[in-house]
């Protein structure tokens, strides 16, 4: 008689991408150049000595499992690699990019296998994927593994995004694989070892801006318009109901400019900062993808980059996000144009992208300050003058719109002062000019906010929705990495647990939303990170 199969063997697994699209014709898991073909096969390297650091037992549920079978030894083994379940296929794409501005060739999944695509009882799609599974034929000079420090911050971030309200791919699972990695974190020519991690992810399809151009660059033309048709099918069933033709490849673009602009107005909403902005980390569906050197703006300052490698020219800092986005689907526009063969409406799409943009970040920053709809004549000077007052002194953007929402719009302005000065890292720089600017963009916002709604708690109710008080803050993540170093994993897990209700009072972790302590200025992983990993 057959033993009946455990749950994650009842996992049901719909391959599309698989099928639908053209193998590698190598099966050998060598570096080389991938031809007229969109993944190659491989395996996940043998994890020795696997333990599981943490799950999301949401994404758990996402996918058709219930949290308590995220404990066993079959999940462990399966999400860090040792196990291939019934009707998975694994494997790792092709796709190219431009890094940094530049064109970089061919990239790929260097260090992420594709399991499979789960499908959970609701017929959806989720792509399973193992970051820091070893090596692919895309792995170019590197090891293809990840390390606990950069998976601790991939599995928080994830889950943390996602909670906040933002696109973001989600992570099921973190786990330790038993091996010592060699990783340089500063690019200083002295690499040490660090443990090794796999996070699995998740996402209903991790198709990227440069899948497209990589097909473009090649000149594979037919697979190009093979692969857009696959994509509309697959992940954009509104665009699918038109007749197929250039005109659908269009929509399909007008429909990631959409997406993008969301996926960025929520960024600056929250003050996150992605870091490595390059078109290989655009996805297609508007998710935050790729969470390496990250970070919130602490301080709030819009020329701020938290990735080291961008120091000098910081092409992706803060206030730069969506011309960089802008840009990054002109490159997607340049790689979809064979198969259009109009440039006008792709540049018009392009054009709506800046209108859509400053439509969309007005109605952000109109909830933010808790009016209840954007006055151009009236907010547009409030707001440029807000960010101008935010640079006076160093000031926790975070803590600043929390603290803003306590404001009583009947009270005086100096008892408004009183109630933001919890923002400020130097609090004795407030004086003089800078305190005479701070009262005067209070003393104006807070007629603005009387005259938009005089009801104190409604107001508050409304600016708490949407400002957070709790973020993954990078020395956050760094005390979490430091105690799971020695073993301990308690902080990840409540930091998950935290950033699961990132909006409301937590009793008892008012020190997870306090400003960034001073030893933290300038450490390494709570200031700037380097792309090491």
């Amino acid at each position: 008689m057959q033993a009946p199969r455990s749950a994650l063997e009842s996992l049901r697994f719909d391959n599309r991408f698989v099928d639908a699209l053209p193998a590698d014709p190598l099966t050998v898991n060598a570096v080389r150049q991938v031809g007229n073909a969109c993944y190659s096969r491989v395996t996940p390297r043998v994890a020795p000595d696997p333990r599981l650091v943490a799950y999301a037992r949401e994404v758990a549920e996402l996918v058709g499992l219930r949290p308590g079978e995220c404990t066993s030894n079959e999940f462990l083994q399966v999400f860090a690699g040792n196990r291939i379940l019934p009707g998975m296929d694994p494997h790792a794409t092709c796709y190219g990019g431009h890094q940094f501005g530049n064109w970089a060739g061919q990239l790929g999944d260097g260090r992420a296998i594709n399991l499979g695509e789960a499908v959970n009882g609701r017929g959806e799609h989720w792509t399973l994927q193992l970051k820091g599974a070893g090596l692919t034929p895309y792995s170019r000079t590197a090891d293809g593994l990840a390390v606990l420090r950069s998976s601790v911050r991939e599995f928080l971030c994830s889950e943390a995004m996602h909670h906040l309200g933002v696109p973001t791919t989600r992570a099921l699972s973190l786990a330790l694989t038993g091996d010592e990695v060699m990783r340089d974190i500063l690019y200083d020519g002295h690499p040490a070892p660090e443990p090794g991690a796999v996070v699995c992810r998740v996402a209903p399809s991790f198709t990227r801006f440069g899948h497209f151009q990589m097909l473009a660059a090649r000149g594979e033309t037919e697979l190009l318009r093979r692969f857009t048709d696959f994509t509309i099918e697959s992940d954009f069933p509104d665009v699918a109901q038109r007749p197929p033709g250039p005109e659908r490849y269009v929509d399909l673009f007008r429909e990631v400019c959409r997406l993008t602009v969301e996926m960025v107005v929520q960024w600056m909403r929250v003050g996150f900062v992605h870091g490595v902005m390059n078109t290989d980390n655009m996805s297609i569906l508007g998710l935050t993808i790729d969470y390496g050197p990250y970070g919130w703006l602490e301080d709030y300052d819009p020329d701020w980059t938290p990735n080291t490698t961008d120091a000098a020219t910081r092409r992706y800092r803060f206030g730069h996000q969506p011309a960089v986005a802008q840009w990054n689907l002109l490159q997607l526009a340049n790689a979809i144009y064979p198969i259009v063969g109009q440039a006008e409406p792709l540049e018009e799409a392009l054009r709506d992208f800046a209108t859509h943009y400053q439509a969309g970040h007005q109605a952000m920053m109109a909830r933010k300050l808790g009016l209840t709809a954007f006055e151009p004549s009236v907010d547009q000077p409030l707001c440029t003058r807000l960010e101008e007052i935010l640079r006076l002194t160093e000031t926790d953007m975070t803590i600043f719109f929390r603290c803003l929402a306590d404001v009583d719009i009947d009270g005086s302005d100096e008892a408004a002062m009183e109630r933001i000065a919890d923002a400020w890292y130097q609090p004795t720089q407030v004086a003089g000019d800078k305190r005479a600017q701070i009262l005067a963009w209070l003393h104006s916002y807070i007629a603005r906010a009387r005259r938009d709604n005089p009801d104190r708690d409604a107001r508050r109710s409304a600016m708490n929705a949407v400002n957070p008080k709790y973020v993954l803050r990078n020395y956050l993540a760094q005390l979490a990495i430091d105690k799971a170093d020695a073993g301990d994993f308690s902080m990840v897990n409540e930091l998950l647990q935290v950033l699961r209700r990132p909006y409301e009072e937590q009793p008892g972790q008012d020190d997870l939303a306090a400003k960034r302590p001073e030893w933290a200025r300038h450490r390494p992983g709570c200031s700037m990170l380097s792309c090491s990993s």
